[in-house]
């Protein structure tokens, strides 16, 4: 089978609509005459194409926002100078890699203070466990109160409580020493570092961002018909179900551009935005190479099959009152208008569920000079000519 020449057919169907073209303005003049009477109104030319059948995939297209999986701020938990940066901005980081340094002078001090009081409520133990013992063969020998006795014993336990109080000051101490080094809580890219070394930092202040860009989210809107449409498109009584049944989905970057991998919705939002009247969806997608980061812009482009369904080129159409009309050639070459109903499109062509069916003959081109009931001269296209000069 020899390859289709393109341009061999768009010349071919643009030299026969060019023909029918010069003929429908000869049959304009020809009915100028001065009186009507004597000339018969002539029958316009125009082409006509039958509906036919076929299978295709057809996508809808959503704009979506991008962000990666995991989008942490990293902020310090003790607050001081700035001491070290051992990362740069956009580097790949390591969960658990070192990227700051706060100067720990200051808490290395109070580390020292905190074991010292320590080593003070440990003594006063000791003290307080002599008392208790001390006093213990006096009361048993009736030569002091029992009082005594048990006051002692109450310092003891004070003195117990102290010295608990000064290990947890021990081990917040240490606990403050390790927030020093900022270190990576997952594995990703570095953000932006709006701070220098020698900055006075504090916790409220983000040092960076890290994104685990590995798998990406990219979050788009539906409105309430498109929702609607998309419930009755997929099998399943629950969302669950439904989400199941969706195939896999294409991410179109900002240049127009089609992701080498293809994502997979996961999750519908609860509710509709009541400022919007939209329902939030997402997808993820995989990510290996980073090639996209968080703040990517794209469409996320839902597959729809047809299968034998009935198409209807755009060029035959015309709208009145939010309805699109075509005219279809019955007996006598007569012409009436019908509305379809469309389920879906391409760049070229329309997906009909009803007001037509196939093989019948409507108007491709000229339908804007047309009124129901007119007699039409039809010049016939087959479906396959346009179908090459103009695919779906």
């Amino acid at each position: 089978m020899k390859p289709l020449d393109t341009n061999r057919s768009n010349y071919g169907l643009v030299k026969m609509i060019t023909a029918i073209s010069v003929a429908t303005v000869l049959y304009s003049c020809g009915n100028t005459t001065a009186n009507p009477q004597m000339a018969p109104q002539q029958a316009m030319p125009l082409p006509v194409v039958p509906v036919t059948t076929t299978s295709a995939t057809t996508y809808r297209e959503y704009p979506a926002s991008l962000e990666g999986k995991v989008n942490v701020e990293i902020r310090p938990q003790v607050e001081g100078y700035l001491e070290k940066i051992y990362v740069d901005e956009g580097a790949y980081v390591k969960a658990g890699q070192p990227l700051f340094k706060v100067d720990a002078r200051i808490y290395n001090e109070a580390l020292n203070a905190a074991k010292s009081n320590l080593l003070a409520a440990k003594a006063n133990v000791a003290k307080a466990q002599v008392d208790v013992d001390r006093l213990g063969p006096l009361v048993e020998n009736k030569v002091i109160s029992e009082v005594q006795l048990k006051t002692a014993r109450a310092a003891y336990d004070a003195a117990v409580a102290a010295e608990e109080q000064a290990k947890a000051a021990v081990g917040n101490a240490q606990i403050n020493i390790g927030y020093t080094l900022v270190k990576a809580p997952v594995s990703g890219y570095i953000g932006r570092i709006p701070f220098k070394t020698g900055a006075l930092v504090s916790k409220s202040d983000a040092l960076t961002v890290l994104s685990d860009i590995r798998e990406m989210y990219a979050y788009f809107s539906l409105s309430e018909p498109d929702f609607i449409a998309f419930k009755n498109q997929f099998p399943g009584n629950s969302i669950e179900e439904k989400l199941k049944a969706v195939p896999a989905v294409e991410l179109a970057l900002a240049d127009n551009s089609i992701y080498p991998s293809k994502g997979k919705i996961g999750s519908i939002e609860g509710q509709f935005d009541r400022s919007t009247g939209a329902i939030s969806f997402r997808a993820t997608f995989p990510n290996p190479g980073g090639i996209i980061r968080t703040g990517n812009t794209g469409k996320v482009r839902i597959p729809q099959q047809f299968n034998d369904a009935l198409i209807v080129p755009m060029e035959s159409t015309f709208d009145v009152q939010d309805k699109v009309f075509v005219f279809v050639v019955g007996d006598s070459n007569k012409v009436t208008s019908r509305p379809i109903t469309i389920t879906g499109k391409t760049t070229n062509y329309y997906f009909v569920k009803d007001g037509v069916k196939a093989g019948d003959k409507i108007v491709f081109q000229g339908a804007g000079n047309l009124q129901d009931g007119m007699a039409i001269a039809p010049q016939p296209m087959s479906a396959d000519s346009l179908l090459k000069a103009k695919p779906l």
